[in-house]
């Protein structure tokens, strides 16, 4: 997938950029790897046929195992909180471990050729490389680029995705957003999407150009928190209603209460909706709402779904036509015709649940690929969904409870 201008020269610059009124430049750092002079890879292999990969984290370690047959293909000891995010290119997954993003090779990985596709598979490991980042929080992949966000210093590392899965690191590019506080960096063809604040305060979402320049900027998105892509447009939750970035400047959109927090955002390369989480109390600790929001990325217009049940920020996902699914707390699975802002059916799935106080402890999980959902009870169970049979094709039981949860190898 090639880069526009603009995020191509932002990324073939060798500079660290600054997004403030007068950039500044310095190196820009770039991986680091252990004692091994390759950042070990495993070597994969042609396969005739190649099943899902699902990669979990728990108190004490990772684990991968056949997404079919529930079978486990390599198990990591690892201390913490350890969070997962796909890195884009299919294969490969960051581990945010406290200062630090950490390379993890799923290894598998299925290349098309238009009428046939080739698969490829060998044993998972978490690798060598490693890229520090202070405070690692949200990683961010789109048009070719993976942008990896440091809380801690409030800037983006800047790396091709399909360098990830390549023997030698690429070098990395930096982009300063000015002051440490809990953001994102979206990659676009326009530029590169950052938030801007500090820790007490955010508000602030501003495109970069080529030269690390902000060309276009809104300050009105207090709390920013969340993101999602709906082809070239972009959406960020706010605590006063989202904002949409529509390839050249921001539009916020208008809602019907003071407070409307959408901070957990799921967007479809092919749609120009995104679903997201409809929040509206702003004295709750623990809001629990039964709503979603469906955003129109081509107006700036909002309006609401009430599923019945509620759900948590783990629990949404799109298909592969673009539907939103929801696991809500009733135990199904919601799925949502985003076009008429309407339940198409309930698909029971799980017992049901409730969210726990401590979002940091394992709860249930819904992850979506193609037509597939994988959903995690949080107990040791792993439910396998056909969306469009509408039902269970398989169910696994594993030692630990899944903290966080990805799917490779599709």
């Amino acid at each position: 997938m090639k880069h526009t201008a603009a995020l191509a020269a932002l990324l073939s610059t060798g500079l660290t950029l600054c997004a403030c009124t007068n950039p500044t430049t310095h190196t820009a750092h770039t991986a680091r790897t252990g004692p091994a002079e390759l950042a070990d890879l495993t070597e994969l292999a042609g396969v005739s046929s190649l099943h899902p990969r699902l990669t979990y984290t728990h108190d004490g370690g990772i684990v991968t195992l056949d997404a079919v047959t529930g079978e486990p293909l390599a198990t990591t000891a690892r201390e913490g909180f350890l969070r997962l995010s796909p890195t884009g290119d299919g294969r490969t997954l960051l581990v945010t471990a406290g200062d630090e993003f950490l390379l993890y090779d799923a290894a598998a990985r299925r290349v098309d050729h238009g009428d046939h596709s080739h698969a490829y598979s060998g044993t998972p490991v978490l690798t060598s490389t490693a890229f520090d980042a202070p405070r690692a929080g949200h990683v961010v992949a789109h048009g070719g680029t993976t942008a990896l966000f440091s809380d801690g210093e409030g800037s983006a590392t800047l790396l091709p995705t399909d360098s990830f899965a390549k023997a030698s690191p690429a070098p990395a590019r930096r982009v300063a957003t000015g002051a440490a506080h809990h953001g994102v960096a979206v990659p676009l063809g326009a530029g590169l999407l950052t938030t801007a604040g500090t820790e007490e305060e955010r508000s602030a979402v501003r495109l970069l150009d080529a030269q690390g320049h902000v060309s276009a900027e809104t300050t009105d998105c207090p709390g920013v928190h969340g993101e999602a892509v709906a082809g070239e447009r972009a959406v960020f939750g706010c605590e006063n209603g989202p904002v949409v970035f529509d390839g050249t400047g921001f539009t916020k959109v208008p809602v019907d209460t003071p407070y409307q927090r959408s901070g957990n955002l799921a967007g479809h390369p092919d749609s120009p909706y995104v679903l997201g989480d409809h929040k509206t109390d702003p004295h709750a600790e623990h809001e629990r709402p039964t709503a979603v929001a469906i955003i129109d990325t081509r107006d700036a217009s909002l309006r609401t779904v009430d599923l019945g049940a509620s759900y948590w920020f783990r629990s949404l996902g799109r298909d592969k036509s673009g539907r939103g699914i929801v696991l809500t707390t009733d135990g199904a699975l919601k799925i949502i015709d985003m076009e008429r802002g309407a339940v198409l059916r309930s698909i029971p799935v799980i017992e049901p649940w409730e969210e726990k106080e401590d979002w940091q402890e394992p709860g249930p999980i819904l992850k979506v690929a193609g037509s597939t959902a994988y959903v995690s009870d949080a107990t040791g169970g792993l439910v396998v969904v056909d969306l469009e049979a509408g039902e269970a094709v398989a169910r696994h039981e594993v030692e630990h409870a899944p903290v966080e949860m990805e799917v490779t190898g599709v």
